[in-house]
């Protein structure tokens, strides 16, 4: 067995495909369908996949791993008459758990190429912010925490467009399934003996949202710096966002090849009234020559000629803040539940949501309702109310019920 990946004390895998030598990437239409039929009698497979987007608008994908109990594979998207839509099947079949690891990018490849989500789906990093290892945590430490294996992070940097791969490559890239595989049960056997099943309902759901993965260039101008834009501005930006989107996704190329923010927000604000003072702008691409002055002058025109009354908003500003002591005491109590859970904070609260809990408006808070609540919902509207006090102990913390008639 290959051990370059492995630290020298490392356990190997007791069952399942091993980190061994790589077989090349499937590359015909029939092999596919033979694995992705073998796979399709498993409950759950775990996935990754390796792309650009360096210059493109979409992530060009250029390798597909998959693993089961059984074995690990390699596809070759690139390949030359290689159909995928016996993966597509599988990513569709709701008998199969898909099993990624921070799968955003990754599920938002298959709904640019399939049109719809894999279902059901499953993300690692999500489930291990309730197993003890903080908020947005990477593949490696991961797999060093269950399997105790260190990965060989050499191939990290691969230009995955390229061809043929390396054996290295392929086995770099086969390890983030192969030992995903294996971690997923575990990862659920630990969930499920400290009775936190659901815990991750509403995150889990989140995944199975295509919105998320889909751009509305109608609100691309909510992503553009707006420094304090007045109304007319904003509605300049709106349109000129919405049309670089449209743009990009079309061409297939990055939004600020086409034009950067910086020169977009100063033809917003300068409203140029013809097609030289627009090419005079700074930073706009081809100056008076440009390309996209028709293009960008219509915009403009459509957007001034845009009534009122649909001109797009900025979110008012809140009518009262709250106090700081509030917000810095409630952010030392979540450090101290999720610490003692063994939970990310970012599970239970934001910064938001502990501004919201200190004026009183709990409504809207996940965390004032359900096991958040029995976590630090009532521990915060305790403190708030004089019931619980804060103590350092040394390096920690603890939580002290105050005696009503000895306090203040």
């Amino acid at each position: 067995m290959d051990t370059s990946g492995t630290t020298p004390d490392a356990s190997p895998p007791t069952s399942g495909p091993t980190s061994g030598q790589a077989s090349a990437p499937i590359t015909t239409t029939a092999a596919l369908t033979e694995l992705c039929a073998r796979l399709a009698g498993h409950d759950y497979i775990a996935i990754d996949t390796e792309f650009m987007r360096e210059t493109t608008y979409y992530a060009k994908i250029c390798l597909i791993q998959v693993a089961s109990s059984d074995e690990a594979a390699s596809i070759d998207p690139l390949a030359k008459g290689l159909d995928l839509t016996p993966l597509f099947e599988l990513m569709r079949n709701p008998d199969v758990l898909k099993v990624f690891h921070a799968g955003r990018q990754d599920l938002e490849i298959f709904v640019h190429m399939m049109g719809e989500l894999p279902a059901p789906c499953y993300d690692s990093q999500i489930a291990a912010m309730v197993c003890g290892f903080g908020d947005q945590v990477g593949y490696d430490k991961l797999v060093h925490g269950f399997l105790n294996i260190t990965i060989d992070k050499g191939s990290r940097f691969t230009d995955w467009s390229q061809r043929p791969l390396t054996e290295k490559q392929i086995h770099y890239a086969l390890n983030d399934v192969i030992y995903l595989e294996q971690i997923y049960p575990m990862m659920m056997a630990r969930i499920t003996d400290a009775g936190r099943d659901t815990w991750l309902d509403e995150e889990m759901a989140v995944l199975a949202d295509i919105s998320i993965y889909q751009v509305n260039p109608d609100d691309a101008w909510r992503k553009v710096k707006q420094r304090g834009s007045k109304p007319p501005v904003l509605n300049r930006i709106k349109h000129l966002a919405a049309w670089r989107e449209r743009q990009a996704q079309r061409r297939d190329v990055p939004k600020s090849r086409l034009i950067k923010d910086d020169t977009l927000m100063a033809i917003a604000v300068g409203n140029p009234a013809d097609a030289n003072a627009l090419g005079r702008i700074r930073g706009f691409p081809g100056g008076t020559n440009g390309k996209l002055i028709p293009e960008i002058m219509k915009v403009l025109n459509d957007a001034n000629a845009t009534p009122k009354d649909d001109w797009p908003e900025l979110p008012a500003p809140p009518t009262r803040r709250p106090s700081p002591s509030v917000v810095d005491i409630l952010r030392v109590l979540l450090k101290h539940v999720t610490d003692s859970n063994g939970i990310a904070p970012r599970l239970i609260a934001n910064a938001d949501d502990l501004e919201k809990i200190a004026l009183g408006q709990y409504d809207s808070v996940k965390a004032m309702h359900g096991w958040r609540y029995d976590i630090f919902g009532k521990p915060a509207e305790d403190v708030i109310a004089g019931k619980l006090a804060i103590t350092i102990k040394g390096k920690s913390t603890k939580l002290i019920p105050v005696d009503d008639d000895k306090a203040g």
